[in-house]
């Protein structure tokens, strides 16, 4: 697509975000909400239309060229993302659910379901590409080196579709063969059996010549016609059959295209660079003294101010304040007065809030005792991007929104805006450099001032002042850890974690390859009291949530709702361990095993498990993102360990709470946990280990019809007339491993081969199925039984009893009246 293109979509982004901030804003304001329905559609009408604008500003932020659009576009990206995942917080402490539904506001908004799912931003892995795959091609060395396995050959490195190309051409060339062996028989036979014409009646022999000469060529074009035809079935049939040229030729250029405008972006950003440096230098070295000096000015010509009216100088505040720019700010130069002219302002404060805390408790006991006995309602928590998602919004409006681009179609960088930046950032370096001699000047001038005066003890005491704010700091702050391999080098410890298989390589495995559809009449069902169960799309929209969005950018992992650890449940082969290696994937995360299995025998003793734990703590910090995996999570707080586990499980029970609580929103680290039977240790401690936790069921009937689908018709033999109805109703109580080894186990190589012939039956497929187990009522109603104890099962079961009570207290009072 072209420029023009992608500034439409950035514009209709622009649109909907604006909408959704007014609104935003607005809810930030107002009343708390007792109705939880309307509170609901609020909220899910924020949550759709940020979804909307997120993935349209991905694709923007993917294909714009232009360097300083892309800065833009990258800040409201982030700060989208953000607001994005506050709003998933909401409506978790709303539903009281981890998974929301908000079918009811995509019907009023028209909104089709593929646009109601968030995308991965496409910079999460393809800005750390080379990074990722540097990361890799080290542990592959690693491994090689201890001998997990060989190096193999490799090749001809060629792409997917080469080989495909390349296999269908020696295929045609080798039917062709057949063919015109065929045809050489054919003739040859014709040749035999051809009979010469008497000679007489050489005029009707012409003319008969000449019918069959046409008969001929009609005859021809009938059977190539016919034969072309057949050839393009027997090719569908054995899945040679390439796609429509023009459909491939289109995609093929739109792919070219793409990588075109990446490769124009990398280009256009080393040149922006350069230009930045270029223009920061030519400022600094024509205007930087003159800008000094009218810094210093505007700040002697303060102090002497400040001096006229107080009678001492002034302080300026420290760099970490903000310097003299503090000062004239508008809140900075209000609170430097305030300051100057009201010294003596906090006692009188000091009294009237004594006054005011004895008003404000009774006001909270009164609150109290209506909380009891009313719900208070939703209201909207604040948030940590609004503001600047707005002041970028501004910034787009102001800057971009109707700039005339018509003299640079090329979209590379505009000098001018270079400029502005440069001016503030070298106005900010200066202005340090002079807030330092400034600081300098003073000392020297409150020193002469205070001889003058002969206030030699004041200079006693502000120094013993001094001293106790450094002795309170010093207290204030918290220890660090102690670093046990300070001597050592990253890629030491990467390669010792390697060697005892604490970090793992993991198969690359897309989010979109966990399968399933999502739930679309949730809402409803949900208002009406039932609780819909998740289905894998939901699921899989969780995890994004959760795991890969707040994961995969740092600057959204500061300020968006801290998850520290995630526990995934389930019976076995739904897809927990595909879900771990989805969130590794997608992100480019490190993952560190802790499983007992895996690290039974590694770093024995009470000395080994503490540097087990600092190495994971440290090298995880290092290497971020990363994920920390744990299977059998509930392991650790076993109540009693069964005498055949060797493993010696309880190993991290007191570490891994703390592990978890040591991560910080700096850190780009995930505890995440699998289990298949969490109810087997003790609740409370599961709880402080894990934030968040993710039930997986078994798949409902639209995902089963969904997987079958994907399993079968990836077998080019196989009739896509094959109905999977019949197996999707005969397979429900079946988990998707379940599924995928059936199917493994009916399409043999020699039964692909055979399927042209002898086309696949319904009864092959169940024979095998009636030999796997299915996910009995028993243990699925187990699962639930142990979700509904969860923290937020507990939540949700006490909002039901109170509303129970709510209506039977408003029946008795209806029958009374």
């Amino acid at each position: 697509m072209s420029h023009e293109t992608y500034t439409r979509v950035w514009l209709q982004a622009q649109e909907i975000l604006d909408d959704a901030t007014r609104i935003d804003v607005d809810q930030q304001s107002a009343k708390p909400i007792k109705d939880k329905r309307l509170a609901h559609r609020i909220v899910g009408d924020l949550f759709l239309k940020y979804i909307r604008a997120i993935n349209r500003l991905d694709e923007c932020y993917d294909q714009v060229v232009q360097p300083q659009k892309r800065q833009l576009l990258r800040r409201l990206l982030d700060l989208s993302l953000g607001r994005y995942l506050e709003l998933k917080h909401e409506l978790v402490d709303l539903d009281l659910s981890e998974f929301s539904y908000f079918d009811d506001v995509m019907t009023e908004q028209r909104v089709l379901p593929s646009e109601a799912q968030v995308n991965i931003p496409n910079y999460y892995r393809r800005e750390r590409a080379k990074e990722i795959a540097d990361r890799r091609r080290t542990m592959d060395d690693i491994l090689k080196k201890l001998g997990f396995y060989e190096e193999e050959f490799t090749g001809i490195e060629m792409t997917e579709d080469e080989a495909i190309r390349l296999i269908q051409i020696h295929e045609r060339a080798r039917q062709g063969r057949l063919r015109s062996q065929f045809m050489k028989e054919i003739r040859l036979l014709k040749e035999k059996v051809k009979v010469e014409p008497p000679p007489e009646d050489q005029e009707g022999e012409i003319n008969r010549q000449a019918a069959l000469q046409i008969q001929k060529l009609w005859r021809g074009y009938m059977t190539r016609r016919r034969l072309r035809k057949r050839v393009l079935d027997e090719m569908l049939l054995i899945g040679m059959l390439p796609p429509a040229q023009n459909v491939t030729v289109e995609r093929q250029r739109a792919a070219q295209v793409k990588e075109l405008r990446r490769e124009l972006q990398e280009q256009y950003q080393e040149d922006f660079k350069t230009a930045i440096v270029a223009s920061k230098d030519s400022m600094k070295k024509n205007r930087g003294a003159q800008m000094a000096e009218d810094i210093k000015d505007e700040m002697r010509s303060w102090i002497m101010a400040y001096k006229g009216q107080t009678g001492k100088f002034p302080e300026l505040p420290s760099e970490e304040a903000g310097g003299s720019a503090l000062i004239f700010s508008r809140q900075g130069a209000d609170s430097e007065i305030s300051k100057s002219t009201a010294p003596s302002s906090k006692e009188g404060k000091g009294k009237k809030d004594k006054g005011k805390k004895a008003s404000k408790e009774k006001e909270d006991a009164k609150k109290k005792k209506v909380d009891d006995e009313e719900d208070p309602g939703f209201k909207m928590g604040t948030s940590s991007f609004l503001t600047e998602l707005m002041v970028a919004s501004a910034e787009y409006e102001e800057t971009w929104r109707c700039r005339d681009e018509s003299s640079n179609p090329r979209q590379t960088y505009y000098q001018e805006i270079i400029q502005d930046q440069n001016t503030s950032q070298l106005e900010a370096e200066i202005r340090k450099v002079v807030d330092e001699q400034l600081r300098a000047e003073l000392e020297l001038l409150q020193a002469a001032l205070d001889r003058d005066r002969a206030k030699k003890g004041k200079k006693g005491k502000k120094g013993s002042k001094k001293k106790k704010g450094r002795r309170t700091g010093k207290k204030g702050k918290k220890k660090k850890e102690k670093d046990l391999t300070p001597d050592r080098t990253l890629e030491s410890l990467f390669e010792e974690l390697i060697t005892n298989g604490i970090i793992k390589k993991y198969p690359e495995t897309p989010l979109s390859s966990f399968v399933g559809e999502r739930t679309y009449a949730g809402a409803e069902l949900r208002f009406d009291g039932k609780d819909p169960s998740p289905s894998l799309g939901d699921i899989r929209q969780v995890i994004l949530e959760y795991c890969i969005l707040p994961l995969g950018s740092k600057s959204i992992h500061q300020l968006a709702p801290l998850v520290r650890s995630v526990l995934v449940a389930g019976p076995r082969g739904t897809g927990k361990d595909m879900l771990v290696h989805a969130v590794c994937t997608e992100t480019g995360a490190v993952l560190f095993d802790l499983t007992a299995a895996n690290i039974v025998g590694k770093y024995p003793g009470k000395s080994g498990l503490i540097m087990l734990t600092h190495l994971v703590s440290k090298v995880s910090r290092l290497l971020q993102p990363s994920v920390i995996y744990m299977d059998g999570a509930e392991k650790p707080f076993l109540k009693k360990v069964p005498k055949t586990d060797k493993t010696d499980p309880k190993r991290l029970k007191k570490d891994l709470p703390k592990l978890v609580k040591s991560i910080g929103p700096d850190d780009q680290v995930l505890l995440l946990g699998v289990s298949h039977c969490p109810w087997e240790c003790d609740q409370k401690l599961l709880a402080q280990a894990y934030q968040k936790m993710v039930l997986v069921v078994r798949p409902d009937y639209a995902s089963l019809q969904l997987i079958w689908a994907q399993l079968l018709f990836q077998y080019s033999g196989v009739s896509r007339q094959f109905d999977t109805g019949p197996l999707t109703r005969l397979s429900d109580g079946y988990t998707v491993g379940t599924l995928v080894n059936v199917v493994k186990e009916v399409m043999t190589c020699k039964r692909i081969l055979q399927l042209r012939i002898q086309p696949l039956t319904l009864a092959e497929i169940i024979n095998v199925l009636a030999r796997y187990e299915p996910v009995y009522k028993e243990e699925e109603e187990q699962f639930l039984v142990w979700y509904s104890k969860t923290p937020l099962g507990r939540r949700k079961t006490r909002a039901l009893e109170l509303e129970q009570e709510q209506q039977l207290n408003k029946e008795s009072v209806n029958k009374k009246k």
